[in-house]
């Protein structure tokens, strides 16, 4: 058994290399997944500290990554995995106070999504277009979370279609279609991202435009009737969830 290192990003490449010796299907979420696809999110002024790891796989891995972690040296949280282990794991390093998420088919935060089919790549990290999505979402958004956003469009061009290392403007725009709440949160998150530019030095133009590009096919994208019913209600039903933090057993309180 090993020992994690203390530093999150050289710990997830660490994971990384063992999950792709062993074949197991492990891709990175949140920031540290947007430091490994955007090289904008290791230079200031959008250079941050990581803390906490999230991942994504697929639920036939789940048994084998119940066996990886453990021989990296964490400990599951067994009670938790037990109840939960169908749709999600919790690991912890004992040794840096360190908590690791895996979710299982679907990231589930204040959306869902879906990510059955999204995982066959060789990249450790899930796309950018499911890491904008995954931050998108977010309704309580943060600074670190617009900082990790305004990277990913700094080096990501919006394209139509798929395409491995870009914004997918129609998949996107799919996902926005599917469900009202969600179009919802990232008209708003768009609009807070925006504002946050305003306070960086980066090329704002280019995010801005890149903005542009992805909304002109998310609005252009035809909307079925659930979703039009549920507009005419907007903000006076809540749209999100609220999800809550899991505490490790190991964890002080």
């Amino acid at each position: 058994m090993t020992k994690p290192h203390e530093d999150p990003i050289e710990e997830s490449e660490r994971i990384a290399e063992a999950a792709r010796k062993k074949r197991v299907g492990l891709k990175l979420l949140g920031g540290a997944g947007i430091h490994a696809h955007s090289p904008s999110a290791r230079k200031a002024p959008l250079k941050r500290k990581y803390g906490d790891l999230d991942y994504a796989i697929s639920k036939r891995d789940r048994k084998r990554v119940l066996e990886l972690f453990q021989e990296l040296g964490y400990e599951a949280n067994d009670r938790f995995n037990l109840m939960n282990g169908d749709r999600r794991l919790y690991f912890y390093d004992a040794h840096h106070g360190r908590q690791v998420d895996v979710f299982i088919d679907v990231f589930r935060m204040s959306h869902a999504i879906d990510l059955r089919g999204r995982l066959e790549h060789e990249h450790p990290a899930v796309s950018p277009s499911d890491l904008l999505l995954s931050k998108l979402q977010i309704y309580e958004v943060n600074r670190k979370d617009l900082v990790d956003m305004i990277a990913l469009m700094l080096d990501h061009s919006v394209e139509p279609n798929a395409h491995e290392d870009a914004i997918e403007a129609a998949y996107i725009a799919r996902v926005a279609a599917e469900d009202w709440g969600f179009y919802r949160t990232l008209q708003v998150n768009t609009e807070r991202l925006r504002e946050m530019l305003e306070e960086l030095e980066v090329d704002r133009r280019l995010v801005n435009a890149r903005l542009d590009e992805l909304w002109k096919v998310i609005e252009g994208a035809p909307k079925p009737l659930k979703w039009r019913l549920r507009a005419q209600l907007g903000d006076r039903v809540r749209w999100y969830e609220l999800p809550e933090e899991t505490r490790s057993p190991y964890q002080p309180e």
